[in-house]
Formats: structure tokens, C-alpha cells, sequence
């Protein structure tokens, strides 16, 4: 992104100027992004006056260029992806043409009428577009939510009445399409599929959105419908490749954006060095938490309205609490004005934080991704990103929700004590000046394939054409799952295919989130009042006997987890301790799909089986971050099949660098954390979506080997990514090591926050040592 870098002066006037301005060498780089003047155009001539005549009542007189341009691509029929900046007004651009087909179907007596599906990838998203619709008081417009809260008799109205109606990918997977006799009428009709912040659908989770509506594409032509689909997103590289990948149908792009956009300072924040040591006697800098949390207070008590994303729930509870605390010191008032939102929240809740923002009630609101996508919440002057939120496209989401309506905003990127944060405040051009990356997901994956031809099968027999439409992997994975007694072949009159036999949902078969199992509900003591929920798999490390756990702002301590029934109980308690789990991890190489040569060095990608058990947990003091206890766990292991990626070194190698047989361990251990961190530069995930294992010795290599694998069961392409740019990954994760200022290794460096053996060995001279062998003969520019 272009624009200037000095650290001068901070010019008067703009948005935060006095935190700036305090911040002193907190600040390492700073960049404005100059404003963009507006580019207008008429409206299309087959734009009915009554809408034309809505969106003026709202402030809207003529479209912006790329607006017009992707409504004319939809009213055609021609699917289109509208990829433009954030705040450029790309819901009306799938607004117009469809709402023109339902006024046109009525206007002409369509018997069947015209439908519109709009799906988003969060309920909050779909609220907010209801919301939007509702606004422009088109008559007797039959819109409508549908989703998981949505009560009984509203989901009844929306089937046998609807014409907009508004979802998300797990309601089509589990009830619309399971049930889609019911939705005869509606899916009959349907002319547009509007799928929004398409960004959002990488990894398995869009393996799986993928093979969804593919489904719906497939039940759409049994009832005699083929809707046009208008796909939009403000982050999406190659925009035309990843929405056809995610269709199954070609493209267009629309991504010449028009719309206006106020200059936008961004700001680059690197916490200090705090006096203390922390693990191993590593320097520590303060939490990224401790200051967002002291920014956003400031931010609130001069008035400017400020959404501080973080990437964990905890980190937002944390956040937001501290800001209230500080706050009420200043004024009690304005206490109120700060809160927490997150997933695991009830319905209610969420409603009643989102009207709040709405209004301007809030001023200052702490959240995870959750409102990373484009709900209204015009208004905003600031945006503080809390550490790396796992991807470049994630960040301009998130920053791009300060500044809408054209005004100035301030965008500041709060560093975390981790190598890839602090890789990115010393190169700040690898997050400001890089593009975005491209949407990563693998439509064969055949643990995601297999159970949509599942559910595919007890929605309408597959027949040998419907196999084949679901790619190369699909016959063997029918075979498969015939063998398994799962589907039957039939040669009926009727429809001679594939039928599923079995007696359960097969939709059921298929976890869409991968969330790792069924949820966890959290339950009060005593009362058994639901306080909250956490994934299953998430279960083992956050709601264990033991762990404290953060809600709305108030502290619980786990007494009881029964995973059988999914079900943790606890009790609100203050205690001066957080809790870390502790984890053990082996790995075993079940098939070798790829690898390369570098000298005497091998590096490789494919299938591993991952088993890891969470064995004990840290108590640590809230204050001073030191450990005041490792208590046991007897939690059962889990395992997992996925993909890798690998490096291996033979023992000569490691010999003749120098490295010893004591320093070994500690230097592989200290180059898997330190590329499990620089790997999200490179690959669409986050750090939290993949794992690592490192050995001197593997059984399955005879060599010292360093894996790095995928966190989803069959993989979400991350690890293949790591493989094909694993020169240029590997030489980051070097420099990353080697430009750390610390003795001996620190959080900035070779420490792991998720690390199961306590940071423990670790070697920073020698994992140098050790990547430099590996890469003495990588290839080059690469």
C-alpha cells in the first residue's frame, strides 16, 4: 500500500493525534494512506424508479462504478465477484438486480415468483443485512432471517412465504438442503445466491461451503431453477480464480472500485520491554492485550469511537475489562461505554452489543473476528488490531471498519511478543506493502468430500453424471463409502444412482466449522444456567477441571468437564491466576506425497497421523506472568490424520555444523516454533490452525525432522502451501531468529505461547546453526 512512512511529527487534526503522540518509540513505523475521490455513474435503465426512488431516501443518488458494473454482470445472469475496498458499498450492488427480479416477478404475475438466498459466513452479518433491507421499505418485501435462533413459526413464514431470505452456510448444510422438499416453492424460485465476505471460506471451512453449494446448485436444478450467483468480498486475491473454485462454475471479476475513501493513518506498535524475565530467563515485552487495552481507554476518553480486535476470546474479555477498569478512574460514565463481544455469547446479548455500536451508545468495544466483516457500524474513527490476525486479508477487514463514510481514520497494529509480529513490525512492507494472499482450500479433500457425497446421496440419488461433477477424488470416494455400507447402488426405473442407506442425518457426518466435535455448554453451579459454550475440541485446553474461564467481563473456574455429555460445569470466582494447558504430541508418516532434495537435506509434504493429550496445566500469577503450579490432567488423546510438511537433516549434516549431540534437541525445538510462526506470512491460517512436532530422532525418517502440519482433520492446504514456498519461508523464519536483539531465545523469537513442553529445550544459537545447513542449498528466489 502506498503512502508515507516518516515518524515526523503527527499532523494536527488527525484521528487519535494525542495517543500518537504520546506513544513515542512505541510507534516503529507509520504510513497514511491518502484519500480516493469518489468515481459516479448513472443507474442501469432497467433499475426500477421505486427502487431508485428507495436508495435516494437513504443517501444513495447514483451508483459508484463498480457497483454498476457488477449489477449489470448479475441482471444478465452472469455470476460475479465484486471484490472493492471495504466500506465501498458492495451490498448494493447484489441488492439492486435482485431486488429488481422480485418487484419484476411481481409486477408481471409470476406464478412462481422470484427468490434470493444471501448467505453469510455469521449470523450478525445476516442481522445486518436484514436490517439494510428493511430500511429501503420496498412494499410488502418478504425478507427474512433464517438461522439458528430463528424461532419455529418464523421459520415456517420464511418457507412458505419468503422471497430474501438471509442464512448461513449451516443452516443450508443441516436443515434447508436435508429438508428441501419443505423449500420446494422457495428454491423453485430462487434467481440470485448472494454469498458474502467470500474471503472468509478458506482452509476446510471452505472445502466444506464449497461441496455445500455445490449441493444447493445440484437441488436447485431438480426443482427447474439455475440462480445467478453475485459473490463479494473486500479482501479476496484473484478474485475470479477463488469464486470460481468455490462455485464450481466460472467467474467474473468486478474490482475497479469507485467509491470515495478518506485518508487513513496506520500505525505500526510495538510494546516495551518490561523489567522482568519470563520462561527460562527470556526478556519479555508487555502483553499486546495490556496495551490495546491502555490505547482504547485513551482513545475513549477523547471521544474517539474504537473497535480493538483480538484474536482469542480471552484476549477480548481481558481487553475490555482493563479499559473499563482504567476508565472508571477518569469518568464512571464512560465505564458503561466499553464492552467485550465474541463468540460463545448468548443470542441476546449479541443483539443487544450490535444496537449499541449501532447507536454510538458504545464507544469503545473489544471483539474478535466476529465483527471483522462488513456489519454497518458507520461511524467508526479507529481500529486497534491486537496482534497478527492470521492472515494480510484479515488485517485490511479489520482495519478497514474505521472510516466509513468517507471520513479519516486511524488503523494501529499492536505487535505480540512472538516471532511473527515482531518479523513484521522490523518489515512492516510484508504486511502494508504486500498484497493479499490467495484463498486456500482443497474442494478434494476426501475427508470433506466423502460425507457431502453422503449427504448429497439422501437429498436426491447420486447418479454417475453427480459423481462425476464433484471431481476426480469422488468415484473412489463412493467406492468407499459403499464399501462401508454408507451408500448403495440401485437400479431403480425411477432414478437408477447411488442411495444412502443408513439411518442417521447424513448431514451430521459432515462438521463444516471443524470445531473439533460437538460444542461444550458452560454451566453455573448450582443452577445450571447456560452461561456459554466452547468447542470440543477447544474443551481439553479451556474449560478443563481447573481453568479459569472469561465471560462478559466476569471470572469462572472450571469444577468439572464430562466430554460424554458435553457438558462443563463452574462457578464465578476472582481468582489472582490464570490457567495454561499443557500438551504432548507424536507424529507418524502415513504417506509421502511430495518431496525435494536441498543437498543433503530432504524437505517433504504429506499424510501423518497426529496424536496429542492434554496432560497437565500452568497456574500462573496475573500480575508477574510466573508459574505457581503444574497440576495433572487425565484428559483422553486425541487423534489426527493430516498434512505436512517436513524437513529432514542427516546426522553428518548436523555434525559438521557444529551442532552437538546436547544442543540438538533444543535447536529443532526452537526452529519448529519460530516457523510455526512465520508460516501464516506465507499460507492463509493462522498459528493456531497448525501444529508442530520436532525430533532429533524420528522412527519414520531415521533423521533429525521438523514437521509442521495442518490442525484439520485431512488437511486444510497450509502445509502443501509451506512446501511450495518453503525457501522463502524458511529463510524469514531464519532472519526472524537471527534479527531478534535477546541472548538466548524469547517470545519475539523461538518461544511458543502454545508450546505443550513449557518452552522447553530451546536453543536459539543453534537452531541458526540448524537452518543454515538446511538452506545452504535451497533453492534460490524462490
Amino acid at each position: 500500500m502506498p503512502g508515507s512512512s516518516a515518524l515526523a511529527a503527527v499532523p494536527s487534526g488527525t484521528v487519535g493525534e494525542r495517543v500518537l503522540a504520546r506513544a513515542g518509540d512505541r510507534v516503529v513505523h507509520r504510513r497514511v494512506l491518502p484519500p480516493r475521490a469518489a468515481r459516479a455513474t448513472d443507474w442501469p435503465a432497467w433499475v426500477p424508479p421505486t427502487l431508485r426512488t428507495a436508495y435516494a431516501a437513504c443517501g444513495v443518488q447514483t451508483p459508484w462504478i463498480h457497483q454498476a458494473e457488477a449489477m449489470e454482470h448479475a441482471h444478465a445472469g452472469r455470476h460475479v465477484v465484486l471484490s472493492t475496498g471495504t466500506a465501498s458499498g458492495k451490498s448494493l450492488a447484489y441488492q439492486v438486480p435482485a431486488l429488481t427480479a422480485v418487484l419484476e416477478a411481481r409486477r408481471a404475475r409470476n406464478r412462481r415468483g422470484a427468490g434470493v438466498l444471501y448467505i453469510a459466513p455469521t449470523k450478525a452479518l445476516a442481522q445486518d443485512q436484514l436490517a439494510a433491507l428493511l430500511a429501503l421499505d420496498v412494499p410488502a418485501l418478504a425478507a427474512t432471517t433464517y438461522d439458528g435462533d430463528t424461532p419455529r413459526e418464523a421459520r415456517t413464514w420464511a418457507r412458505d412465504h419468503g422471497e430474501f431470505l438471509l442464512t448461513n452456510p449451516d443452516m443450508l448444510h443441516r436443515s434447508l438442503l436435508p429438508g428441501h422438499e419443505s423449500w420446494a416453492r422457495f428454491l423453485g424460485m430462487l434467481r440470485y445466491v448472494v454469498v458474502d465476505e467470500c474471503h472468509h471460506y478458506r482452509g476446510v471451512f471452505g472445502a466444506h461451503v464449497a461441496h455445500v453449494l455445490r449441493r444447493l446448485r445440484r437441488i436447485c436444478r431438480l426443482y427447474g431453477s439455475d440462480p445467478t450467483f453475485v459473490l463479494a468480498s473486500a479482501t479476496v486475491a484473484e478474485p475470479a480464480t477463488s469464486a470460481s473454485r468455490l462455485v464450481g462454475a466460472p467467474v467474473l471479476a468486478v474490482t475497479d472500485d469507485g467509491s470515495p475513501r478518506g485518508p487513513l493513518t496506520l500505525a505500526m506498535w510495538e510494546p516495551p520491554l518490561t523489567p522482568g524475565l519470563g520462561e527460562n530467563g527470556a526478556p519479555v515485552r508487555r502483553p499486546a492485550g495490556a496495551e490495546a487495552a491502555d490505547v482504547l481507554t485513551d482513545l475513549v476518553v477523547d471521544g474517539v469511537r474504537t473497535l480493538a480486535f483480538s484474536r482469542s476470546r480471552r484476549g477480548v474479555e481481558t481487553i475490555a475489562l482493563s479499559a473499563q477498569r482504567a476508565l472508571a478512574e477518569v469518568d464512571p460514565v464512560l465505564r458503561g461505554r466499553v464492552a467485550a463481544y465474541r463468540g460463545g455469547y448468548l443470542p441476546e446479548e449479541r443483539r443487544a452489543l450490535e444496537q449499541r455500536l449501532r447507536s454510538g451508545d458504545l464507544l469503545g468495544l473489544a471483539a474478535t473476528n466476529a465483527l471483522e466483516l462488513g456489519i454497518d457500524v458507520s461511524g467508526l474513527d479507529a481500529v486497534l488490531v491486537t496482534g497478527y490476525p492470521g492472515t494480510r486479508a484479515a488485517f485490511w477487514q479489520q482495519v478497514g471498519r474505521a472510516g466509513r463514510g468517507g471520513q479519516q481514520a486511524l488503523g494501529v497494529f499492536v505487535g505480540r511478543d512472538d516471532p511473527l509480529d515482531t518479523y513484521l513490525l522490523g518489515h512492516p512492507d510484508a504486511l502494508l506493502g504486500a498484497p493479499v494472499e490467495a484463498t486456500v482450500f482443497d474442494v478434494e479433500n476426501p475427508y470433506v468430500v466423502g460425507p457431502h457425497l453422503c449427504a448429497a446421496a439422501q437429498e436426491v440419488p447420486l447418479t454417475p453424471a453427480d459423481v462425476a461433477a464433484y471431481g476426480p477424488t469422488a468415484h473412489d470416494a463412493v467406492e468407499a463409502l459403499a464399501g462401508a455400507g454408507l451408500l448403495r447402488w440401485r437400479d431403480l426405473a425411477k432414478r437408477p444412482g447411488w442411495y444412502w442407506t443408513d439411518r442417521q442425518r447424513a448431514c451430521d457426518l459432515a462438521d463444516i466449522r471443524s470445531s473439533g466435535g460437538a460444542e461444550v455448554r458452560l454451566l453455573e453451579s448450582g443452577t445450571g444456567r447456560v452461561v456459554g459454550t466452547v468447542s470440543g475440541a477447544a474443551a481439553h485446553a479451556q474449560a478443563h477441571p481447573g481453568a479459569v474461564y472469561l465471560h462478559a467481563g466476569e471470572s469462572w473456574v472450571v469444577d468439572e468437564l464430562d466430554l460424554a455429555d458435553g457438558v462443563a460445569v463452574m462457578h464465578r470466582d476472582e481468582p489472582t491466576h490464570t490457567t495454561t494447558a499443557r500438551e504432548v504430541t507424536d507424529i507418524t508418516i502415513l504417506d509421502v506425497h511430495e518431496q525435494v532434495r536441498w543437498g543433503a537435506a530432504t524437505v517433504a509434504t504429506g499424510r501423518v497421523r497426529v496424536t496429542s493429550q492434554v496432560v497437565a496445566y500452568l497456574v500462573r500469577d496475573i500480575a508477574s506472568g510466573a508459574v505457581l503450579a503444574e497440576n495433572p490432567l487425565d484428559l483422553p488423546p486425541r487423534e489426527l490424520e493430516t498434512t505436512a510438511v517436513w524437513w529432514c537433516l542427516p546426522d553428518e549434516v548436523v555434525a559438521e555444523a557444529g551442532i552437538s549431540a546436547v544442543e540438538l534437541p533444543g535447536a529443532v525445538h526452537a526452529a519448529e516454533h519460530a516457523a510455526i510462526g512465520l508460516l501464516p506470512l506465507f499460507a492463509t491460517c493462522d498459528r493456531w490452525d497448525i501444529g508442530g512436532v520436532s525430533t532429533a530422532l524420528h522412527p519414520d525418517t531415521a533423521m533429525t525432522t521438523v514437521f509442521v502440519h495442518d490442525g484439520h482433520p485431512g488437511g486444510a492446504g497450509f502445509a502443501e502451501r509451506g512446501y511450495a514456498v518453503a525457501p522463502a519461508w524458511l529463510r524469514a523464519t531464519r532472519e526472524a531468529i537471527a534479527q531478534c536483539g535477546c541472548p538466548d531465545g524469547c517470545p519475539s523469537c523461538v518461544q511458543s505461547p502454545k508450546c505443550g513442553n513449557g518452552n522447553h529445550p530451546l536453543d536459539k544459537a543453534a537452531a541458526l546453526a540448524v537452518l543454515d545447513v538446511l538452506l545452504e542449498h535451497a533453492p534460490v528466489g524462490v
